[in-house]
């Protein structure tokens, strides 16, 4: 799944934080570096995301302030009126393509706020004074796929228990389902895990798990009680695209427990035209990076047309094997 971290990065403030310690000792021959802030490290000037991801480093620091973001406009809210997310860690473990955050971040390692229970409170906050909340955990990372030494999932599962207006999404393309099978499942509480045909997994999102890997924890999710949502987003216009997206619909008609989905959302390629400059300039090696984008204000996406066509086609393929209200467009 990824590479042991060599080394890791500890603001001084937290060094001596329980939660620190405990993530040390998940890597009992990293090597410690004191810093100031984790910005000092994370933000500074002529950092290459490549090399970087090639062998990223942990930083452990403390969130400060800012501990819910309204969601982006690319992303389904899914008719909640009150859509946020939060941003437990910076970076993913995984490589894919496709990822905004290479274009969002200038560094490839992977920040770690130890201190949740401001997470908490400022949660706890928010539902006193709106009454409801509909909050992504997922969203500048896979937090479920660092679960084995970032255990955030479980911690916020533990804690929506007692928060009845609190809806969480959790999206995730690992497989580390296993490591919160032991909750009930929790009515508010959806798992969302993103697939793609197994040829776009190989190609373009590297390091992750294999679809059949995937459908499998979709499966126990399920069978377990969980409300699953399934996500094909984004649809990559790669060769023999229709082929492939058409043959994983069929798959998961044929695979997966559809009684037991809540919703199957999909989308095309989408994205801030200025992330999308700067994933061009450290991944020249992407050809799905260099497709002839339509520009309209500060979005980049597929053309009107290629969209519909990617819609029309996934829609009519999902409609065979699923029911209409399970099908959902995240962005048209």
């Amino acid at each position: 799944m990824f590479k042991s971290f060599s080394h890791i990065y500890i603001e001084e403030g937290i060094k001596d934080h329980f939660r620190t310690k405990e993530i040390l000792a998940k890597f009992p021959n990293i090597i410690p570096i004191s810093i100031r802030h984790y910005k000092d490290s994370f933000n500074r000037n002529s950092q290459n995301f490549r090399i970087q991801k090639e062998s990223p480093k942990l930083i452990l620091a403390e969130k400060k302030d800012h501990f819910l973001y309204p969601g982006s406009d690319f992303s389904p809210n899914f008719s909640h009126p009150h859509f946020y997310y939060n941003t437990l860690a910076l970076n993913c473990i995984y490589d894919c393509e496709y990822c905004y955050l290479q274009g969002m971040f200038p560094s490839a390692n992977l920040v770690l706020f130890v201190n949740w229970e401001d997470f908490f409170s400022s949660t706890k906050d928010f539902l006193e004074e709106n009454k409801s909340l509909y909050l992504a955990l997922s969203y500048d990372t896979d937090l479920l796929a660092l679960e084995s030494f970032f255990p955030a999932t479980k911690a916020w599962l533990k804690f929506a228990e007692s928060q009845p207006n609190l809806s969480l999404e959790i999206r995730t393309k690992s497989t580390n389902y296993s490591q919160i099978a032991k909750f009930a499942p929790n009515p508010n509480v959806i798992l969302a895990w993103t697939l793609s045909p197994q040829t776009i997994i190989e190609t373009i999102e590297h390091g992750t798990p294999s679809l059949q890997a995937r459908l499998k924890a979709v499966n126990q999710a399920v069978s377990d009680g969980w409300n699953v949502r399934i996500c094909i987003d984004p649809i990559l216009r790669v060769p023999n695209w229709q082929t492939h997206y058409q043959s994983l619909a069929d798959k998961l008609g044929k695979e997966l427990k559809i009684e037991g989905i809540t919703d199957i959302s999909f989308g095309g390629f989408r994205m801030n035209i200025d992330f999308l400059k700067r994933m061009v300039e450290v991944r020249k090696d992407s050809s799905i990076l260099f497709h002839a984008f339509e520009k309209k204000d500060k979005i980049v996406s597929y053309s009107k047309l290629e969209t519909e066509e990617i819609l029309e086609l996934m829609s009519a393929s999902l409609n065979n094997h699923f029911s209409p209200s399970q099908i959902k467009v995240s962005y048209s």
